[in-house]
């Protein structure tokens, strides 16, 4: 995990066992296959140079979901059509902003709390990351 500010709580590895129920918690039911799809293609948008599919962790803050990254590399340079925002992050702050993103974009298309709760939560969340700065400006 990176940094974040002492006084908030890291988020967490989802672990195996508990991977299943994941997705569906994070983004409803209704909207599990359209939002999975769409946090990967987001991504193949954000980082054409060094995304190229694979495995993602999942996490969560205080028990709730929050967010999803991949593992394929450590780091992500971040840019193209689908932001403004030229740079590299983590691999944690690069599936944030997929997620964030993943939010917004399902979020014009379909009335759902799973979508906006979500989306408040991991915005929220960004407040204290390391990367905060670099997420910010990828999203605005």
């Amino acid at each position: 995990m990176t940094g974040h500010i002492a006084s908030r709580a890291a988020a967490t590895l989802v672990c195996e066992g508990r991977r299943p129920e994941f997705l569906p918690a994070l983004f409803g039911l209704s909207h599990l296959i359209i939002a999975e799809n769409t946090v990967y293609a987001m991504m193949d948008r954000l980082s054409p140079l060094d995304y190229g599919g694979g495995h993602w962790d999942f996490y969560e803050h205080c028990g709730r979901p929050l967010f999803i990254a991949p593992t394929s590399k450590p780091r992500f340079r971040i840019g193209g059509e689908a932001t403004c925002f030229e740079g590299q992050v983590s691999a944690e702050a690069a599936g944030i902003i997929a997620t964030l993103f993943t939010f917004s974009h399902l979020s014009f298309r379909f009335r759902s709390d799973f979508l906006t709760d979500g989306y408040e939560r991991l915005h929220h969340y960004v407040d204290g990351h390391a990367e905060a700065s670099e997420i910010y400006q990828a999203i605005d």
